[in-house]
């Protein structure tokens, strides 16, 4: 994958930390997730008050993609801060993705599947699935 394509990821997880829903941690996230064929899948953090029924955007944007039959995947860029910064577009850390979500990555993803995080388009780190997860369990790939 070549560096544009990498930060324009990175730009749509930011965009995304603006529709967030999390008055309950203040803490948004955004994920903007590519297809194999080059589609591009966006998701934001949606909490509700009973907190096992809250959704981090990394699933948020992996369902909208099955939902849609793409079970095919490229990589995917995650962003993450309190209200503050999220809505300055500054992020003074990295957002990893939590153990549920490396889950469902496991379940979609081949080993190489690409983890970006990032602070901005300039300042990230890439994973593979297999260094964020190396002993998964189950999946298809």
């Amino acid at each position: 994958m070549n560096k544009q394509l990498e930060k324009e990821l990175i730009q749509k997880a930011m965009e995304m930390t603006k529709l967030s829903y999390a008055p309950y941690s203040g803490y948004h996230v955004g994920a903007a997730l590519l297809t194999k064929d080059g589609r591009i899948f966006t998701g934001c953090n949606i909490e509700n008050a009973s907190y096992g029924a809250t959704n981090c955007a990394e699933r948020t944007a992996f369902f909208k993609a099955v939902s849609e039959g793409i079970k095919d995947f490229e990589a995917i860029a995650i962003v993450g801060a309190p209200a503050d910064e999220a809505a300055e577009n500054t992020f003074s850390d990295y957002a990893y993705p939590c153990g549920i979500c490396r889950q469902v990555m496991q379940e979609f993803c081949t080993k190489d599947f690409c983890i970006i995080v990032a602070k901005s388009t300039e300042d990230y780190k890439k994973y593979t699935l297999q260094e964020l997860l190396p002993f998964g369990f189950g999946g298809l790939h």
